[in-house]
């Protein structure tokens, strides 16, 4: 049995959101883009899942071109998530609420498939960083006299 391989990963996600909940989805691509994909040739920066007429599709996330290919679409057109409509309806309700969106966490190989990880996250606030930053400095200025005595 294959182990999971992760492809692409957003890593900007940990430092800007809060991760409340994760689910793993199937991704509907094209012939092209899945070679591209298990070629390692995406990107998830600025990506974002929307729902429409109660489906969940992925924007802007980068699919580069294979040369080969002749049919070529957009490289960040939408592309559609597979999953549960229990799911989507569960989702979709926590997305209305303020302050809640949808991202992808990270594009992966499962069972020879091409997998979405996505998370259901809350920005976090920027002036609640700073306070942080604050403290870890007093912390170390702390540290630093303690030393020196």
């Amino acid at each position: 049995m294959e182990e999971e391989k992760i492809i692409a990963t957003n890593k900007r996600v940990a430092r800007n959101y809060e991760i409340i909940d994760t689910k793993e989805a199937g991704i509907q691509l094209e012939g092209y883009e899945t070679k591209s994909v298990r070629a390692g040739k995406v990107n998830l920066h600025g990506s974002f899942i929307k729902e429409k007429n109660g489906e969940f599709f992925i924007y802007k996330m980068f699919i580069a071109t294979n040369p080969s290919a002749h049919n070529v679409k957009d490289e960040r057109r939408r592309r559609k998530l597979l999953l549960h409509e229990y799911e989507i309806i569960r989702w979709s309700s926590r997305v209305k609420e303020k302050g809640y969106t949808i991202i992808p966490l990270d594009v992966h190989t499962a069972h020879n498939r091409i997998k979405v990880k996505i998370a259901l996250v809350r920005s976090k606030k920027l002036f609640g960083d700073k306070r942080k930053e604050e403290e870890k400095r007093i912390k170390r200025e702390i540290s630093r006299v303690r030393r020196l005595r």
